[in-house]
């Protein structure tokens, strides 16, 4: 059987009795079961701590009589009658009603000492021992099996640390070879379905092993950029399927996560020129290739030198179809981007271009080009960029997952990570809106 100490008892009584936990909290603090606490805390209020060290005494003749009866005679239970007079354990009180239905009233008055059966043939031999009821053997039986697990866990954890649902299943099944499980189930305080459970995981103990490899190949692939729902898409790409919550689980338990996404800078220069009706409004969808683009200017920071960002992006499936860095946000910055992507149209194709009230397309010479190629201008509100949302959005991808992401010591440097970018976003990024595809493999693929 476990011993506690005497501090021990009187640190768990006094922590229950304060009031401010209850008793199953206490009990799960301590390691304990919630009837220990109880007696404890109650010997301890009603009786003070003598009684609480759980020393054996010597009891009067009459008090023994007056304790059994209260058993027999007055319908208490052995546990309730043990701890209400102090007594260490109610098994001491089993042994006296065993004692009281052999003898009677004057069990504890005289001793009592075996008949022997070699003595006069006359002597009436003594009648059998009467059996305890099957209340009394219910508790003593509970009493034996939470010994045993209390013993067992002693022997497993510290005192005080706090026991996972793990270790006490793994407890309660190694003694289910020698107690009831349901008496060990009471003991530890676990619902029959969750001992079972973890049972069946035991038998399996790692069954996302290869998944778990696989999450964390995709992310370390990708840099980091990759939230629970994109590697979701990624595994089953791999033929790997895997719910969001179980990419999530695993993920937690790896210690990874995706980038947290910075706020992008802002600027606004103000009215350069005429400003066009918002012609899209905000309908970021596309029946087919370069129906819609939508596009705008980026600004990056690197030692006291800017480079900035001017990208058209295809509404249809979200590829960057053409874009220039510069130093400086001139309008040759912009003219040559519009030059690569005219290239791409073929002689029926008038796509819509979207984009801010920047002062680049506020100018005459730019829209009149515009114009001439039979492409339809549309701008957002005046501050207000939700109207360009796919866009901004790319932004912020980008600079979470490439600009933020690392220290550059020159302009130069960044310029190569943000071509490669770009190159990545296009072929191996993939998006969940485009069904788990990156988006030159959706738009091959709708083209097949």
């Amino acid at each position: 059987m476990v011993k506690f100490s005497l501090r021990f008892k009187q640190e768990v009584a006094e922590k229950y009795l304060e009031g401010e936990l209850s008793l199953k909290a206490v009990a799960k603090m301590y390691n304990l079961c919630p009837s220990s606490v109880r007696k404890w805390a109650y010997v301890y209020r009603e009786h003070g701590i003598e009684i609480l060290s759980g020393k054996k005494g010597s009891h009067s003749a009459e008090f023994k009589l007056m304790v059994v009866k209260e058993v027999v005679d007055g319908g208490f239970s052995a546990r309730e009658t043990a701890v209400k007079h102090g007594l260490p354990a109610f098994n001491t009180i089993c042994r006296w009603i065993e004692k009281y239905r052999k003898y009677g009233d004057d069990a504890f008055t005289r001793k009592h000492r075996k008949i022997s059966t070699l003595t006069d043939k006359n002597i009436v031999p003594s009648t059998p021992e009467p059996e305890l009821t099957n209340s009394e053997r219910e508790e003593l039986e509970q009493l034996r099996v939470e010994n045993a697990y209390l013993k067992k866990l002693k022997a497993l954890v510290q005192e005080k640390t706090p026991l996972s649902t793990q270790e006490k299943v793994s407890v309660v099944n190694e003694l289910r070879q020698e107690w009831p499980l349901s008496r060990l189930l009471i003991a530890a305080e676990l619902p029959r379905s969750t001992f079972y459970y973890h049972i069946r995981r035991l038998a399996d103990p790692d069954r996302y092993q290869f998944a778990r490899a696989l999450v964390l190949k995709i992310y370390h692939q990708h840099k980091g950029r990759y939230g629970y729902r994109r590697i979701k898409l990624a595994c089953r790409n791999e033929g790997v399927l895997l719910n969001g919550k179980t990419v999530r689980k695993l993920m937690k338990e790896l210690g990874i996560s995706s980038l947290i996404r910075v706020k992008k800078y802002r600027s606004y220069r103000g009215s350069e020129g005429r400003a066009c009706d918002n012609i899209l409004k905000r309908q970021f969808d596309a029946k087919r290739p370069n129906e819609k683009w939508v596009t705008d200017v980026t600004e990056f920071k690197v030692n006291g030198r800017k480079l900035y960002l001017s990208p058209i992006m295809d509404l249809y499936n979200g590829e960057i179809i053409a874009y220039n860095l510069a130093a400086r946000p001139l309008p040759s910055m912009v003219n040559t981007m519009l030059t690569d992507a005219l290239k791409r149209l073929a002689k029926d194709e008038r796509p819509l271009l979207h984009s801010d009230q920047g002062w680049q397309y506020q100018m005459p010479r730019w829209q009149r080009w515009l114009k001439s190629n039979g492409i339809t201008q549309s701008m957002s509100r005046k501050g207000n960029c939700l109207d360009n949302a796919a866009i901004e959005s790319f932004f912020g991808t980008l600079k979470a997952e490439c600009y933020y992401l690392n220290e550059y010591k020159s302009v130069e440097e960044l310029k190569r990570d943000i071509i490669s970018y770009i190159n990545y976003y296009n072929n191996l990024r993939i998006k969940e809106k485009l069904g788990g595809l990156s988006p030159i493999e959706y738009q091959l693929r709708q083209a097949a």
